[in-house]
Formats: C-alpha cells, structure tokens, sequence
C-alpha cells in the first residue's frame, strides 16, 4: 500500500505538548466511481482546529473519533478520477470545505442547505482532513478554482472565505449600514471585505493591535481595542458611533458575544458564528440573534467568483506541513495576521 505524510492527533492535548505527530499512513486512493483524488497544494490552519486538538469541544463531539487528521481548508490538483466524474478532469485544481459529504436525501440536503445535514461528514474530523498530502472527496462537493489562482489564496477561502460570507449575508446587508464585526483574523478580514463590497460601514474590534491594524489597511472605517471592562467600552463605542445596527461575532468568548449583543441597537442583528454559551438575551428589544455555519456548495462558488473578480485580499503565511504543532501555537498567541497555511 503507497504511503503519505501525515500530522496526526492520537489524541487531545495543549497544543504545547506537540500533540500532532508526524506520521506515515495508508495513501487514499479512489474507492466509488463519483469520486476524485487530490493531491494537496495547501491547508489553511483554522482557529476551530485548535479548539478540537486542545479537547476544548469535545463536550459536543469534536473531534468525534480518534486518531485523525486535522485540516478543512484544502486545495489542490486532481491527480485522479473515478470512472463517473463530470465535473472535473485531470489536471483541474479543486478545494474542500468542511463538509467532506452530505447524505443529499434530508429535508436540508433538498433545500440546498447540505451543510446542515445531520449525518454530514466533516474534512479533518477522521483521516480524510488536510495535514496530509493527498484526499479524495466526491465531485459534488468539490469546487473549481481559477488556473491563476494560487493555492495559498485559495485554501483559506474554503473555510475562512465561505464562513465570512455567509455571516456578511446573515447580517441583511445594505449600503450604510454599521457593522461591528468583533475578531479580526482569519474570518474577520474576509468578512470585514465582503461587507465593504456590499457598501456597509464597519467597525473592527480586536484584543489585539496588529488586528486592527489590518482590518484598517482594509477598509473598515473604525477599528476599536477590545476591552472586558463593558462600561467603558460602551462608552467609548456610544461617544464615537453610536449604537451598531448589526453585529458579527467571530471571536471565541463568552464576553465578546455578551459585548457585541449590547452593542447593537434595539431592532437590530445579531449574527454569533462562533461556539459559546447561550449570553443574556432581552426580548423586549427586539434584537435578532441569528446563528451561521459554513454554506452550501453555491455559496463556495460564489466566494471564488467575487474573490477572483473583485481581487479581495487573502492575507496568509506559509509554513510546511511539519511545523503544524508549532503554527497552531502561534495562533493560539495572536502571533498570526490573518490565516497561516500549511504546504505539504
């Protein structure tokens, strides 16, 4: 059986033990005629990543069995195809999102949300994710990318990009309208641009310096310290903006959430695309709190469509696959501008 370099998880510690080995495993080859084979270019590394390897998820089933291969951010080149394949040919370059296959029978599946279908199967959650150098997936939910897009712009978009997106749209976007959007990393700075492209007014909030930094070389017309201290950040938002009229939560704490809801003004939206507890919900002020997920495969096709057409930005690091244990830690310390990528 051919072989393949993997970083595997045998199972969840603090990204500083170095829980992720290096290791060799069974090469995936082509097992039903709809499927292909890609050989990886590049694996974005995304912050829902640690949080599974580091076991802080698995009271809701993250990662649901062990050991497996992390990574959901996945782009490379069709090396191979089964017998059935349409869509694609060799030669073609293609991406993944996390949703590695959905059963395309369920109430969900029917209605184009196939990313909601409850017996999906998730990229990184079992031997098929993108620490690795080659994954198979069906041709339907893999997605084309431009012959002169490069890999490192396209990985991070098969995750970060289509997160962004979808909470943009969640929002109810329109021209003027103040958007907060609260963590500006990986998801954050795509999502901060898909907003601008809609014509909304945003104002970035961050812990960190060199975030806000960014979300300002991008065009966010504010971008505001994070602080726990409620009062004072209130304060501080109220004097210089007022209320916002939607809100998007990217970064992973209860405070945040907690802080972005009383940021908006009454009749306003709240999207939370983050995983956290249920925060202090006032019905009286008829405020919207709307969760997201990912999308369907449209919604990926749409991401490559404008990212290609309108240029946006894609801000990455590249570091070779081995090193994973150490990117995943600088994440972990906000030492990463936007979206590291691994490249096998």
């Amino acid at each position: 059986m051919e072989k393949m370099r993997a970083m595997v998880l045998s199972k969840c510690a603090k990204i500083e033990t170095k829980p992720l080995k290096l290791i060799k495993i069974d090469k995936h080859k082509i097992q039903r005629s709809n499927e292909i084979l890609i050989k990886i270019e590049a694996c974005g590394v995304c912050h829902s990543q640690l949080h599974g390897i580091e076991g802080d998820w698995q009271d809701i089933g993250i990662p649901p069995n062990m050991p497996t291969v992390p990574g959901h951010e996945v782009v490379g080149e069709i090396v191979q195809i089964g017998k059935d394949v349409t869509k694609f040919k060799i030669g073609d370059r293609a991406g993944i999102t996390p949703l590695l296959e959905a059963c395309k029978k369920c109430q969900y599946c029917k209605e184009g949300k196939e990313y909601l279908c409850e017996s999906s199967t998730i990229t990184g959650e079992s031997f098929k994710g993108g620490y690795t150098e080659f994954i198979t997936v069906t041709e339907d939910f893999a997605t084309k990318i431009p012959d002169d897009m490069s890999s490192e712009y396209a990985a991070p978009l098969f995750c970060a990009g289509i997160t962004g997106y979808k909470a943009v749209k969640a929002t109810e976007p329109k021209s003027y309208k103040k958007i907060g959007i609260f963590g500006i990393g990986g998801v954050g700075h795509m999502a901060l641009q898909f907003a601008k492209i809609e014509g909304c007014d945003v104002i970035a909030f961050s812990r960190s310096q060199n975030h806000l930094d960014v979300a300002k070389r991008l065009g966010a017309i504010d971008a505001i310290k994070f602080s726990e201290n409620q009062d004072e950040f209130m304060k501080e938002l109220r004097e210089k903006h007022g209320m916002l009229d939607a809100a998007i939560v990217f970064a992973p704490a209860d405070i945040v959430t907690d802080t972005a809801i009383k940021s908006v003004k009454r009749g306003g939206l709240i999207v939370i695309a983050t995983v956290g507890e249920k925060p202090a919900f006032m019905a009286f002020e008829e405020k919207t709190i709307r969760g997201t997920l990912i999308g369907s495969t449209k919604d990926m096709e749409q991401v490559i469509n404008i990212c290609h057409e309108k240029k946006l930005e894609v801000i990455t690091e590249k570091f070779p696959l081995e090193s994973a244990n150490e990117v995943l830690k600088k994440l972990k310390d906000s030492k990463i501008e936007a979206r590291a990528v691994l490249i096998p």
